[in-house]
Formats: structure tokens, C-alpha cells, sequence
């Protein structure tokens, strides 16, 4: 795959981050576009300018790019870490289980912390850290439906996923069994898309039990 040219662990460290820099700013931003375009009425308004094109690009880059970058970092490093092995050394379905697991992890803490910080630095949620926290569970649960902005950093990450997915099932003797009951390379893919919709539900999962504890309380 020639991605690995892009993002191998011996170019300089540097180098590495510009390249997920530049590949996070080009997933998100149509994504982004194609958020704003199916809002009724929401680039209009961002058209207008003034204060609510403001928050919406102060929103996006203090909040969408971190976790875009920081996620893609996390995969694409995967991704460059596994091509430095021997081939057969391994089997590399184990690195699906990290990916998806940091990227739970990273997705969440993420959004807390920014949440948090956004209260403190910009006066959102009220200016209250806890209304910042209350609303991240919500919020996450629904991502995946494409019902507010971070349904958008959500499926901006998933272009540090395929390539990685990609790698694995076609490395893994398990996932590449199931990859070649499909013609050509179309198992890989179609096995990538599957598990990155894991991680999908998974973080919707977790996002909604959150949810469900707190009406408890």
C-alpha cells in the first residue's frame, strides 16, 4: 500500500505529524461541508458571518481538529508501526483490538477535556464545567446519526481506519480468510468498513450507557 510512504516510523517525527496534520485537515473538511449542507438553514446563517460563523470555526479548531488529528495520529501510527515488521512475523489482528480501544478512549477523554476547557477559556456551557461534562455522553450517543458536529470528527477519522483495517485483514491470517471469500480486494475493504462500524457502535454503546447512568442519579 503506498500510504506507507506517507507515514512510515523512520521519516523524521516531523515530517510524520505534518502528514497527519494535512491528512486530518482534508478528511474533515468535507465532512464538514457536507454536515453544514444538510442542516436546514445552517449555511445561511454561517453565511451571514458574525457571531455564529465565530463559534462554529472557533468550535471546529479548538474542538474537531484536536480529536481528528489526535485519533488519525493514533492509527496511522499503527499503521506505520505494523508495516516495520517482518512479513509473517505475526498475525495482526491484534492491532484492530489497540486501534479500537485507544480510539474509544481518545474519542471521549477528547471531548471531556475540551468540553471542560471550553467552559473555562470561552464561556460555553454557561461557564460551568459541569454542564460541559453533562453534555458529552449526549452528545457522543449521538455522533453516529450525523446529528450534531462531532457525528463529523467521527466520520472524519475514518480515514485513518481503512488504511490501517486494510493492512491488518490483509496481514491476518483470521480476517484474511474471511477477506478472500470476496473477489479481489473488495473482503478488505468491505471488513474495514465492518470495523470501523464497531468502533461506531461501540462508542455509541458506551456514550449511551453514560447516558442511562446519569438519568439514575
Amino acid at each position: 500500500m503506498r500510504m506507507h510512504r506517507f507515514f512510515s516510523l523512520e521519516m523524521p517525527f516531523v515530517r510524520f505529524v505534518r502528514n497527519v496534520a494535512l491528512m486530518s485537515v482534508a478528511s474533515l473538511v468535507p465532512v464538514l461541508v457536507l454536515y453544514v449542507a444538510l442542516s436546514p438553514g445552517f449555511g445561511a446563517m454561517l453565511l451571514n458571518g458574525g457571531p455564529a460563523l465565530s463559534r462554529f470555526l472557533r468550535q471546529v479548531i479548538t474542538n474537531g481538529l484536536p480529536v481528528v488529528f489526535v485519533v488519525n495520529y493514533i492509527s496511522l501510527f499503527l499503521f506505520g508501526w505494523m508495516n516495520t515488521w517482518p512479513t509473517g512475523k505475526r498475525d495482526a489482528a491484534f492491532v484492530v483490538l489497540i486501534d479500537v480501544s485507544a480510539r474509544l478512549a481518545a474519542f471521549v477523554l477528547l471531548h471531556v477535556l475540551i468540553y471542560v476547557l471550553s467552559a473555562d477559556w470561552f464561556g460555553s456551557f454557561g461557564g460551568s464545567r459541569m454542564t460541559a461534562l453533562s453534555v458529552v455522553a449526549p452528545t457522543l450517543a449521538r455522533s453516529a446519526l450525523f446529528d450534531n458536529i462531532s457525528g463529523v470528527y467521527l466520520y472524519a477519522t475514518l480515514v485513518s481506519a481503512l488504511p490501517l483495517y486494510v493492512a491488518v485483514i490483509e496481514r491476518s491470517v483470521w480476517f484474511g480468510g474471511l477477506a478472500r471469500s470476496f473477489p479481489g480486494r473488495s473482503g478488505s475493504f468491505l471488513l474495514a468498513f465492518a470495523l470501523f462500524a464497531v468502533f461506531v457502535l461501540l462508542l455509541t454503546g458506551v456514550a449511551s450507557a453514560i447516558v442511562y447512568l446519569m438519568s439514575l442519579i
